[in-house]
């Protein structure tokens, strides 16, 4: 298991602001993902659990091994850790063959055992047959096959992974998926991976770290911490929530319901136990449990009246963004006899007025 408690300061300068990162956390085998905005601390991390950055404080652990203390200057230089780590750029060698990068990273094997790996490797990733290019003679994601197989040809105690699929087109991504889930499965170990992508976390993690600024703001699995955002931060930042602000009107703790006052209307919703009428909230809804009608007459019980504004194609969907702030999913069959249409209502669903 690899246990991390980080701290790293870097002063404000003229024209640049200044920045802290500051957080625990744990990686058991299988997959740990680092999800947040860029410049919140995510490869500063990696970096800082591989060797190539010196916290300002904290402790780096690994297994029984201490990788970097604070206290008692313990600072293991990267080699000395056995992580494999693959960048975003690949790091390949551009003057060597991948043969020779993938045996650069063996060379303290025997010669012997050294080709044998390495001609193994290149069979598992399927790169026999360009083994002889160099990088900038392979695809993306041969390039990304070639950094993963370099990576793990030091039998890694732990593996990072800074975007992997970045820049990567869709067949190559899930392409790369099936080999993590792969690695995942035969190398008991550590593996800390960083993305942007919702897409990645729930391909790939078995637990998720949602990083803003330098701090974790939320734990828990992929889907724990997409179903139940702590926060309308949590919620801002995992990009597909609408949220609202509303303010609490009337509750009913016999009838386990509320009266909820959001963009001038009320709306019928669950009881909120823990909260009191007045209570300024924020309401946090998915897209894709909001109901669009055309509009017609009077709005019934928990429909809002919405001005299209745009509209956002999926490849089996799309995306309605009205103009009071709101974003409704339908189907595509849905949508088409409506295309025109640009006085809508939105339907709350009384289940689905979640708030934070």
């Amino acid at each position: 298991m690899l246990q991390v408690r980080l701290k790293h300061a870097f002063p404000a300068r003229p024209g640049s602001r200044g920045f802290a990162l500051d957080l625990a956390f744990e990686a058991r085998p299988g997959v740990t993902v680092l999800f947040g905005p860029s410049g919140s601390g995510k490869t500063l991390t990696l970096d800082s659990i591989a060797g190539f950055a010196t916290p300002t404080a904290g402790r780096i652990l690994l297994d029984d091994s201490i990788l970097y203390d604070g206290e008692t200057r313990v600072n293991l230089p990267p080699q000395a850790r056995r992580c494999g780590y693959v960048f975003q750029n690949y790091a390949l060698f551009p003057h060597m063959t991948l043969a020779d990068n993938l045996a650069f990273a063996a060379h303290a094997l025997p010669p012997r055992e050294r080709a044998r790996q390495v001609k193994d490797s290149l069979e598992k990733f399927q790169l026999s047959d360009v083994a002889a290019r160099r990088p900038g003679e392979l695809s993306g994601g041969q390039k990304q096959r070639g950094s993963i197989a370099r990576a793990l040809l030091r039998a890694p105690r732990m593996l990072l992974l800074d975007e992997p699929a970045q820049g990567l087109d869709a067949p190559l991504r899930q392409e790369l998926y099936s080999i993590l889930r792969s690695v995942r499965a035969q190398y008991e170990t550590p593996i800390v991976l960083v993305t942007h992508s919702l897409e990645e976390c729930f391909e790939l993690g078995d637990s998720l770290q949602l990083i803003s600024e330098g701090r974790i703001i939320q734990s828990g699995s992929p889907r724990q911490v997409l179903d139940h955002p702590g926060s309308a931060e949590a919620a801002r930042l995992l990009g597909i929530y609408t949220l609202l602000p509303a303010e609490i009107r009337a509750l009913d703790p016999g009838r386990q319901t509320s009266r909820i006052r959001c963009l001038d209307h009320d709306l019928i919703g669950p009881y909120y136990p823990s909260h009191f009428i007045g209570d300024r909230i924020t309401l946090c809804l998915l897209p894709s449990v909001l109901r669009a009608l055309p509009r017609s007459g009077t709005p019934a019980e928990n429909q809002i009246p919405a001005t299209l504004e745009r509209v956002a194609e999926r490849p089996h969907s799309v995306i309605l963004h009205f103009a009071e702030g709101l974003s409704v999913e339908m189907s595509r069959s849905a949508y088409e006899p409506l295309r025109q249409t640009r006085q809508w209502l939105i339907h709350f669903p009384p289940a689905a007025l979640r708030i934070l």
